[in-house]
């Protein structure tokens, strides 16, 4: 960031130099085109004078006049100072102008130049002139300022949703630890054993949970293995009647950046709505990756809580949605709901990458 904002400087001054440049060089290119025999002593007694003029109005008000008055809502004073500083140097050229071309070097001709009537006209001029200098130093300090400005507000917006996700991270920890908690309780009861099995797969996912999920993105193969994992711990408490379909159309070794755990919370929900101990229930998911777009597509059969289940904390799908927009604002679709004949509930998630 230092070294951004040193370059910028950089560029800055070199705009300014080559700027004046080009000012005070115009008045010296077109005496000269002109035919007069002009010398570098004559530039500096009377053509650099205007310029000169220009240059201290700018940056009177460049570093001066707009950050202390205009920036501070004193634009009454601003605007004065403003024009009783025109008004000397306007008639403080003039003055010296008159002086010089009546105090001629050895050598020049005895008669004064004459600068030409009316000499309100040229005042006028120049006082115009410095006014349009005001106006474009005004207006490149306030351009930059809105670029600090909206610098800052995209920095303040982007540490905002950093820790906004974050948080949501954060949240995700004990939600996910809670519901696969819920399902080993649920296998004590029949399966000791299993139950054994479960907490050692448990505690192979949450490495993955406490340190991949503290990162932005991972790789999509890494995701995919967590949830192959998650899935076959899933497995050991489900009975016969429940069948489980999965494809992965992922290439082993993708290298496709994702957030991390995005995908959980839909199976687990698939998991959690998804199963009956009493009726034949299915959950298939189905993951696949193409050129900047990967989709997540999840159908299980419909078995809604009742009211006397108090399993999970039902903050799952909300965190997707608040990750998405998040992490992928304008850049997923989301389609879920229950089928017509409440059997069966979907939910269809296509991420673009790129």
């Amino acid at each position: 960031m230092k070294q951004t904002d040193t370059h910028l400087r950089y560029i800055e001054a070199a705009i300014h130099i080559i700027g004046w440049g080009i000012v005070f060089g115009f008045p010296y290119l077109m005496m000269s085109r002109s035919g007069v025999n002009l010398t570098w002593g004559d530039y500096l007694r009377h053509g650099s004078i205007v310029p000169l003029t220009f240059l201290i109005v700018f940056y009177i008000n460049y570093l001066f006049l707009i950050p202390r008055y205009l920036f501070g809502g004193r634009t009454k004073e601003y605007i004065l100072i403003n024009i009783v500083l025109i008004a000397c140097l306007a008639f403080g050229s003039h003055l010296w102008q008159e002086y010089m071309f009546r105090h001629q070097p050895p050598g020049r001709p005895d008669k004064p130049f004459h600068i030409g009537p009316p000499k309100w006209l040229f005042l006028l001029r120049d006082a115009f002139s410095m006014v349009l200098t005001v106006g474009l130093s005004t207006a490149i300090r306030l351009s930059k300022r809105w670029a600090q400005i909206e610098g800052a507000r995209r920095e303040a917006e982007k540490s905002r949703t950093e820790a906004e996700l974050k948080n949501l991270r954060n949240q995700l920890n004990p939600h996910f630890l809670l519901n696969t908690l819920n399902n080993i309780y649920a296998l004590i009861a029949f399966d000791a054993d299993k139950a054994q099995t479960a907490v050692q797969e448990l505690s192979r996912l949450l490495r993955y949970v406490l340190y991949e999920n503290q990162q932005k993105t991972v790789t999509l193969d890494k995701e995919m293995d967590f949830i192959r994992n998650y899935i076959e711990l899933m497995r050991i408490r489900l009975a016969a009647n429940v069948s489980v379909e999965t494809c992965f159309d992922i290439r082993p070794d993708s290298r496709t950046e994702i957030a991390p755990l995005i995908f959980i919370s839909l199976i687990e929900n698939a998991f959690k709505h998804g199963i009956s101990p009493t009726e034949p229930s299915f959950i298939r998911i189905h993951f696949s990756e193409s050129p900047g777009k990967i989709c997540c597509d999840i159908q299980n059969s419909y078995h809604p809580k009742t009211q006397t289940d108090k399993s999970g904390s039902g903050i799952g799908l909300e965190q997707v949605q608040k990750r998405l927009d998040l992490s992928y604002p304008g850049r997923y679709s989301w389609k879920q709901g229950v089928s017509p004949d409440k059997k069966e509930y979907y939910s269809q998630l296509t991420i673009k990458t790129v």
